[in-house]
């Protein structure tokens, strides 16, 4: 067993992630970024590690600071900091408490945490996501949420999508990596997929579809600047341009409408690294989602990866010295703050998509 440093200096990154991958698909996961990372933290002189939450131990009877083990070895706020993104995808469920009631201990035991448990939630919603960053200057997509349960038959959510334009996307309020997405054609599409969601009291949110062809880009944003983009192209008849439902990949340069909102995105979100998921519809840009801990991808067509390397190296460096501002600064837990309320517009938002006419874009600023 290896003891806590006693010069006090950063030595290792434990990301808790939840143990429930199959074989198959932690072989994938390993190859395409875990053992990238385990190399990038190594390079920088720390030792990475991946850890269920169990894995973690708090001995709080004496006085003090509590006593913090990964397995059985002790860690300390001066020594380790802790990857805390919030998992949620079906297999992972059943983990969601004890992740965010993990996280939440980690904090107040003194931690520091790249991205701590308020911004892992405001991040896994996709809702609450667009509600804490409303006002940005690339518009939101406007969004319906709505819980699915025993009672779904009744339909009663529908009051809420009234002013929802079809084709319309229904996906998981909370998923990740293009899971669940589905094209709904009209209200009836949205009750049979509600009527499934309800087998795992999952939560969906419904936005109008932007048009076939929509591609997204993810910045990727380093100490508040956007340091790389990873510009993702659906395959055709797809409504989704993930990897993982057939989308290309490409990273060109940060577009400069994107670059040029990152500040504002950056002063609401005081964390080392996040990506900010965009949509383009062909004519204009809007802001789609949050990723605290967003995947890297690597550059299929760069046998050496540099710059999956580069953005991986950079993020982690952030993560070392947000430590040691965070050490410097009195070790206090990072607070944010939800703008106050925007005085009200003097008429509604019209959606992305017109229900009359379905290629027609209305700009809604």
């Amino acid at each position: 067993m290896s003891t806590p440093d006693p010069a006090g200096g950063l030595r290792r990154m434990c990301w808790i992630f939840p143990d429930r991958e199959s074989s198959r698909m932690a072989g994938m996961w390993h190859g395409f970024f875990w053992d990238l990372y385990a190399e990038s933290a190594a390079g920088l002189g720390l030792r990475w590690s991946r850890h269920a939450p169990d894995a973690v131990t708090v001995d709080a009877t004496g006085p003090g600071r509590p006593r913090v083990y990964v397995d059985d070895e002790p860690v300390t706020p001066e020594d380790t900091l802790f990857i805390t993104a919030l998992y949620s995808l079906p297999y992972q469920s059943m983990d969601v408490f004890n992740q965010y009631a993990l996280y939440a201990v980690l904090e107040q035991a003194g931690f520091y945490l790249p991205f701590p448990p308020q911004v892992s939630l405001i991040g896994n919603d996709k809702l609450a996501t667009l509600l804490f960053l409303a006002g940005s200057p690339v518009p939101t997509i406007p969004t319906v949420r709505i819980g699915t349960g025993r009672d779904i038959s009744k339909h009663v959510y529908e009051v809420a999508l009234g002013g929802m334009t079809y084709p319309a996307i229904v996906k998981p309020s909370g998923w990740c990596g293009g899971g669940g997405i589905n094209l709904a054609r009209g209200p009836e599409d949205v009750r049979g997929l509600a009527s499934l969601a309800q087998g795992g009291d999952t939560t969906l949110v419904i936005q109008p579809y932007l048009g076939d062809g929509t591609v997204d880009y993810r910045v990727y944003v380093v100490d508040g600047r956007p340091y790389a983009v990873m510009k993702r192209i659906p395959e055709p008849g797809s409504p989704v341009a993930n990897a993982s439902r057939g989308g290309a990949m490409e990273f060109p340069p940060v577009p400069p409408e994107l670059a040029a909102a990152t500040a504002w995105f950056a002063e609401r979100l005081p964390i080392p690294f996040f990506c900010l998921d965009f949509l383009h519809d062909g004519e204009r840009y809007w802001f789609s989602e949050l990723e605290p801990d967003g995947v890297i991808a690597p550059d299929f067509a760069d046998p050496d990866r540099l710059l999956q390397r580069d953005v991986t190296r950079a993020r982690f460096a952030a993560y070392r010295d947000g430590h040691s501002r965070w050490l410097a600064d009195g070790a206090r837990p990072l607070t944010l703050e939800t703008p106050a309320p925007a005085r009200p517009a003097p008429a509604p938002a019209p959606s992305p998509v017109s229900a009359a006419a379905p290629d027609h874009r209305t700009d809604p600023r």
